[in-house]
């Protein structure tokens, strides 16, 4: 048989707000648990590994892209041998664009604006010239669809 007391206690109903105290605490504890293993060293902290996979820039790629350098490339150029970035036509255009010092065109993956010279009138007309004997003397090889080619 159960005393006063005891009939009280057990016919009392659950205290929710204690209950409702609980669950909250423990959302809190589960909540900072989970934040905390975002700030975690991961476990190669500090080891560098290489996002470029290998990628070689242009021999003129941060220096100064002008007419010479751009001979300096032409001349070593080999149409015959597949275009990358150390064998690439510097004077050819695609799109309109002419390609950046490792013969990358503009809105192409790891594009960079080059370091372009002064230009005046003058040296504009003998780049014309030079230009206008290029295409009239082409490399051998030089062909569209040849692997040295973008077009």
């Amino acid at each position: 048989r159960m005393s006063c007391m005891e009939c009280i206690f057990a016919t009392r109903p659950v205290d929710t707000n204690f209950s409702r105290v609980k669950m909250f605490k423990k959302i809190v504890l589960a909540t900072l648990v989970a934040s905390a293993a975002a700030f975690a060293p991961s476990p190669s902290f500090g080891v560098r590994t290489n996002t470029a996979l290998n990628f070689e820039y242009g021999e003129y790629d941060g220096e100064l892209w002008d007419n010479e350098a751009k001979k300096i490339v032409y001349e070593k150029w080999d149409p015959n041998q597949p275009r990358s970035t150390r064998n690439f036509n510097p004077f050819e255009t695609f799109k309109g664009n002419s390609p950046d010092a490792s013969g990358i065109y503009p809105g192409e993956n790891r594009y960079k604006d080059p370091t372009r010279g002064d230009v005046s009138f003058q040296v504009m007309m003998d780049e014309r010239k030079e230009a206008e004997e290029r295409k009239a003397n082409p490399k051998a090889g030089d062909v569209p669809g040849a692997p040295g080619c973008k077009n």
